[in-house]
């Protein structure tokens, strides 16, 4: 299974950008999609995630400026990122966690990053 995401890039502080990732491969089910986003020498961090239900859960940092959807039957995520701060600046990792129905147990996927920079 690998994760593609898009739509990273160089966006001035209060404006808006749209990550998308789009699982491929032999899928039984994603429990969990989501983003994640690490700085240089920082630990990566929980950005959101949202379940197969719906179910949705943000950082305290990004709450009422991100949103993000889900697309089950193409095994995509999108992450609505608004009101951009300087310290949004980060690469945004895809994340996925994913059934084994052969093995019966979940296990993570990560997609390759995508930098998201936030100018003043």
């Amino acid at each position: 299974v690998q994760l593609q995401a898009s739509g990273g890039g160089l966006v001035q502080a209060g404006g808006s950008l749209r990550l998308s990732c789009a699982a491929s491969g032999n899928i039984f089910s994603t429990i969990v999609m989501g983003w994640y986003r690490q700085d240089p020498g920082k630990q990566r961090e929980l950005v959101a995630t949202i379940n197969s239900d719906g179910r949705t859960n943000f950082a305290d940092a990004v709450t009422g400026r991100f949103t993000i959807s889900r697309d089950n039957v193409q095994n995509t995520v999108d992450l609505q990122m608004n009101s951009l701060k300087l310290e949004d600046t980060a690469v945004y990792y895809c994340y996925a966690r994913l059934w084994d129905s052969d093995h019966m147990r979940g296990y993570d996927v990560w997609g390759r990053g995508t930098l998201v920079t936030v100018s003043s």
